[in-house]
């Protein structure tokens, strides 16, 4: 992606979280990002386009910042801190602070919707390679780590959804985690 797209997406978003995705246009797009609306159309055929290409925009940078804050000496809740705070906490606030968050989250169409589904899966990959030291002791009471990991990003995803507020989704979490370190308890093997 070029700087000039990804100046354009960040635009987008802006724009989306302002209006909603369904109100909000191209040419406010455009306007934003500060380019003409061909250039616009240019580097994005329509508005479901740039709806998808802010979608892996985002989770492209999430996966950045959460590879960059994890460690290997990192306990297991820690790491699953920084996995949540990156897919869940931070999209969370955004749209808690965002005056149209109903608008934007019901413009998300059937194609947005499999575009989330595809980089939920990379979220889900994401918790699974935390979850491998933990195989073991997963597979004796009869978890696979596959199976863990899609409950833990579906719950985390269903979290971000149902929460009232900052503290709601805090202590949602905070449950989630504290699941995950029960079904991992028998401790972390040495897993290359």
């Amino acid at each position: 992606m070029s700087k000039k797209q990804e100046a354009i997406l960040d635009a987008a978003i802006r724009v989306f979280v302002r209006y909603g995705v369904q109100r909000s246009s191209m040419g406010d797009i455009a306007s934003e990002a500060g380019v003409a609306r061909q250039t616009l159309y240019n580097a994005f055929a329509n508005k479901d386009e740039v709806l998808r290409a802010t979608i892996r925009l985002f989770t492209a940078r999430s996966l950045e910042r959460i590879d960059a804050e994890l460690t290997d000496g990192q306990r297991l809740d820690e790491q699953l801190n920084v996995v949540f705070e990156h897919t869940v906490v931070a999209p969370f606030m955004h749209l808690l602070e965002s005056p149209n968050a109903a608008d934007f989250i019901e413009g998300f169409n059937q194609a947005a919707k499999e575009e989330i589904s595809r980089q939920e899966e990379q979220h889900r990959l994401t918790i699974e390679k935390l979850l491998r030291p933990y195989r073991n002791s997963l597979k004796a009471k009869q978890v696979s780590i596959r199976q863990l990991s899609d409950f833990v990003q579906r719950s985390a995803s269903a979290a971000k959804h149902s929460a009232t507020s900052r503290q709601h989704l805090n202590s949602l979490l905070k449950t989630l985690t504290q699941l995950v370190i029960c079904s991992a308890e028998n401790g972390r093997e040495n897993v290359a």
